[in-house]
């Protein structure tokens, strides 16, 4: 691989449900959920006692009775949600007393999310600056974690003279999606570095897989991508990475968050707690065996990505950083304060507010 600068119950077995696959998800349109490499990053960046959750070994009781059937709602390509199928090898649902199918959602994410908010799935995974802006709407779905942070890149040709994202002022940026988490993640920095997203930068949709063949076309002068389909294309030297979600203060926020519908919360608020502590602990898991947790991904993989890939990515990203309680909910201001800055939120939302709308500590009092 090129070196690239800078990742006694029932059985459980991986369950992925596709279009068709259930009666109670067929009347939703599927459609697609929006798809550094630098040094490794220090594991020191995080102050872990505050800002995750004990391993279950310690922490909350399992739920009693029956295992508690659930639906858990995820995109099996993102290399993000590798805690998913790491929950289920690794035994954390189980732990739980949670019995839990994996639902390949592949629609877009406010059909995502309404269809956590009405039942047809219990929670799901996603990127926070992908949900938040659909969460604003009012959607019954609380977040309860983080899992990790990383997995956002902005991308040039190695021969560009662009160096960091100030410079692209006065450029065309391709993108898969304009209201997609790696738009308004740059979009948030460009103000930062003196570029007006709005003004300063012409941002043109592609299909996600032609983002890099429009910048060697010279269509584009950059593209904005996701993981793992932005790692896969630094891996031949022909474009460099000029910036990432682990620069600055967002290395320690966590970009990727778990989303429990509100019904569930307010009526079952152990099994909440018990599907939180179940993926936190497989990212706590994610973080010390990299190894272990690219094989639990590997089948879901694209096939470009082999199994060392998938490792460099899990180590790449910062899944030793999962936050819930005041942490998270100071992560989720941070993103909405981000936001209403550069108009994605409306100018009247009250971040404060809207934080603690969204958030639920459903490990309060445990």
């Amino acid at each position: 691989m090129t070196d690239i600068k800078r990742e006694d119950g029932p059985a459980y077995s991986r369950r992925t449900l596709v279009s068709g696959a259930a009666a109670a998800l067929a009347a939703l349109p599927f459609g697609v959920l929006g798809a550094r490499a630098f040094p490794a990053r220090p594991s020191n960046l995080v102050d872990f006692d505050s800002v995750i959750c004990k391993a279950s070994a310690d922490g909350p009781a399992a739920l009693s009775g029956p295992p508690r059937k659930l639906r858990l709602s995820w995109n099996a390509n993102a290399v993000c949600s590798v805690q998913l199928p790491v929950a289920v090898d690794q035994g954390f649902f189980k732990r739980q007393n949670l019995d839990v199918e994996l639902v390949n959602f592949s629609g877009s994410t406010d059909q995502l999310l309404e269809a956590i908010a009405t039942g047809k799935s219990d929670a799901g995974v996603g990127m926070a600056l992908r949900w938040l802006k659909p969460l604003e709407q009012g959607f019954d779905v609380k977040i309860v974690a983080g899992t990790h942070g990383g997995c956002l890149r902005a991308i040039v040709p190695t021969k560009s003279d662009i160096k960091t994202v100030a410079d692209l002022k006065g450029k065309v940026v391709a993108v898969g999606d304009l209201a997609g988490p790696d738009k308004n993640f740059f979009s948030i920095q460009l103000p930062k570095a003196g570029v007006d997203p709005n003004k300063d930068v012409e941002f043109r949709p592609y299909p996600g897989n032609l983002l890099r063949l429009a910048a060697e076309k010279g269509e584009v002068q950059a593209f904005f991508a996701s993981d793992p389909i932005a790692y896969l294309w630094l891996k031949d030297g022909e474009f460099r990475e000029i910036g990432s979600n682990l620069d600055g203060v967002y290395r320690n926020v966590s970009c990727c968050i778990v989303g429990v519908r509100g019904s569930l919360i307010r009526g079952e608020p152990l099994v909440a707690r018990a599907i939180a502590q179940a993926l936190i602990d497989a990212a706590h898991f994610t973080a010390e065996n990299p190894e272990q947790a690219a094989k639990s991904f590997l089948p879901y993989a694209t096939k470009a990505a082999t199994e060392e890939d998938l490792v460099a990515l899990v180590r790449y990203h910062t899944h030793a950083h999962h936050p819930v309680g005041d942490q998270l909910k100071r992560e989720l201001k941070l993103y909405a304060d981000d936001l209403k800055a550069v108009s994605v939120f409306k100018e009247k939302t009250d971040t404060e507010k809207f934080a603690e709308r969204i958030f639920v500590n459903v490990f309060d009092g445990a």
